[in-house]
């Protein structure tokens, strides 16, 4: 019998099927800069870490493959030495986060309503199944129509339906030309604006509203951000900032800022108490502001709302954004663990039998991070 290749993950799939036979529980961790997000995972670590380095590289093709392991500042690094970049600006809350836990946690930075989120990157996979079965699905072309694009389906799966051990991403090239705006706005007037602008062709990268309490004045501020050809970004900074009374910032200043606000470092995301959560509200971008009495910062033209609350407000937080057709997500909880409050609303019928389906195909054993999105 021939040997296999290197970039077999034999003892990888020995592990998978050792603990399919014995339905032994399976946590797959890469960086563990997510631990918090999501259910608590009880089981063995599988540990991703050493499945690590990018397979190639393909800058003409715009494409990148990698396995799960990887750093994801290495992977960032070798595609900065190429003008290339992400677009959707995978976050990171700490270092050591991976690839594979940057697509399984499917989350996405200040770029999202502009450019797509993580899904929409993913070109490829290959991932073990619950079976011990090493699987493919995609390729490495942007135009990949064989079949059901599974490879996609593991984008914010957070490991629930295999180990991810290889994934093939599109990448883009660099904006050649960047800005950002800063105007004095409430949160009404800033989204009525941003929805004013979401109709005009204005090369709008990303926003931020947020209520600076870190000044005296706690001025209200929206933030944002341009990218595109040099001049369409002069362009739209003038008339821009005519239109609203704006001003621009240091790109010196403004790139620091917009990589806290993708980490979650700005000062709004220190938590205020130790018995308050931060939760996450993905609405519609035309949703009003929502009538609850804490402090919020709006992202991505107003379809992600952050707030900080205690676990006790889970059913007024929850019934506020499901009114305008929205979900909630504690997103970290207090000190206390928010005992017996779900981290993410419960899925309607068709989307959790599907999501059931699905996970009883993939691992039928039910081994990979079992009760990590409730």
């Amino acid at each position: 019998m021939s040997s296999l290749p290197p970039e077999h993950p034999a003892e990888l799939i020995e592990r998978v099927r050792i603990a399919a036979a014995a339905r032994t529980p399976l946590h797959i961790v890469g960086g563990r800069t997510k631990d918090f997000y999501g259910e608590a995972v009880s089981g063995e670590a599988l540990s991703m870490q050493a499945w690590s380095g990018i397979v190639s590289h393909e800058p003409t093709e715009l494409v990148v493959t990698a396995r799960a392991g990887t750093p994801l500042a290495e992977l960032e690094a070798v595609l900065a030495e190429r003008g290339q970049c992400l677009p959707f600006e995978p976050p990171r809350f700490a270092s050591g986060g991976t690839v594979g836990g940057m697509v399984a946690g499917g989350l996405s930075g200040p770029a999202r309503a502009s450019v797509g989120s993580v899904r929409d990157f993913v070109l490829g996979a290959r991932f073990i199944n619950g079976r011990g079965e090493l699987l493919t699905f995609g390729g490495q072309v942007m135009k990949n129509v064989a079949g059901y694009d599974v490879s996609r389906v593991f984008a914010g799966s957070m490991g629930t339906l295999g180990v991810l051990t290889e994934v093939s991403l599109k990448v883009l090239p660099v904006a050649p030309a960047e800005a950002t705006l800063v105007f004095t706005l409430g949160q009404h007037e800033a989204l009525e604006q941003l929805h004013r602008w979401g109709g005009q062709p204005l090369p709008i990268n990303a926003s931020c509203w947020v209520k600076d309490d870190t000044q005296a004045s706690a001025p209200e501020l929206l933030f944002v951000r341009l990218r595109g050809a040099v001049a369409a970004v002069e362009a739209a900074c003038e008339r821009m900032a005519r239109e609203a009374g704006g001003s621009r910032m240091d790109n010196a200043q403004a790139g620091p800022d917009w990589t806290d606000c993708r980490d979650q470092r700005l000062p709004f995301f220190q938590a205020p108490s130790a018995d308050v959560g931060l939760w996450r509200l993905s609405v519609p971008q035309t949703a009003p502001v929502l009538a609850l009495p804490w402090p919020q910062l709006v992202e991505w033209q107003g379809a992600q709302r952050w707030l900080w609350a205690p676990a006790s407000a889970a059913a007024e937080i929850r019934a506020a954004t499901a009114a305008v057709q929205g979900h909630a997500t504690l997103f970290r909880a207090g000190a206390d663990g928010a005992p017996g409050v779900p981290r993410f609303d419960r899925p309607s019928t068709a989307i959790d039998t599907i999501t059931q389906r699905l996970r009883a195909e993939f691992d039928p054993a039910g081994i990979f991070n079992p009760g990590r999105m409730g």
